[in-house]
This record gives structure tokens, sequence and C-alpha cells, in this order.
């Protein structure tokens, strides 16, 4: 059973403010937040797993290198460049 007392404590843990006239209303809300929890904890199930309802297996492809662009290629619209890199202005 969730209390006025328990929302004051929850409102000093988050360093939040709650009117005495919202008490009420927010006891109420948070019972029933703790109630749906609880039905949906105590929800029955199949006792089927869930994991892997599609049989799959590894479904991640190894790492290949493959060739690249090249870097002048890829940096030939760069407004700026350095070496091989790309330059951001910096704006702070």
């Amino acid at each position: 059973m969730v209390t006025k007392e328990d929302i004051e404590n929850i409102a000093i843990l988050s360093k939040l403010f709650v009117a005495e006239d919202e008490l009420d209303d927010l006891t109420k809300q948070m019972q029933e937040i703790v109630d749906f929890a609880d039905a949906i904890n105590n929800a029955p199930d199949s006792g089927e797993e869930f994991d892997n309802i599609n049989n799959l297996s590894n479904v991640f492809r190894e790492d290949e290198v493959v060739p690249s662009l090249p870097c002048e290629e890829i940096l030939r619209n760069a407004p700026e460049q350095a070496e091989d890199h790309f330059l951001v202005r910096n704006h702070a």
C-alpha cells in the first residue's frame, strides 16, 4: 500500500516539491502504477521461453576488410583539410 509518507519520501529523495493538496492524487496514481506492475508480474504465461522465437542463430555476418575510396576522393569536396583529415572549425 502506497502512503502519503511514501510519496513525501520519494519527493525528498528526488528533490521535488509536492504541495499538500497534490498528495492525495499522487498517492492514488502511484498505487495504480504499483497495482499495474503487480498485475503484469502475476499474469499467466505459457511456460515457453520467448527468446529466439524465430529460431535464428548467429545472424551477424563476419567482419570483412574491403577496399575503400581513396582519401583524395573522400576529401575532394571538403572545404578545409589537412593531411588526410577533415578540418572542422571550433565555434566555442
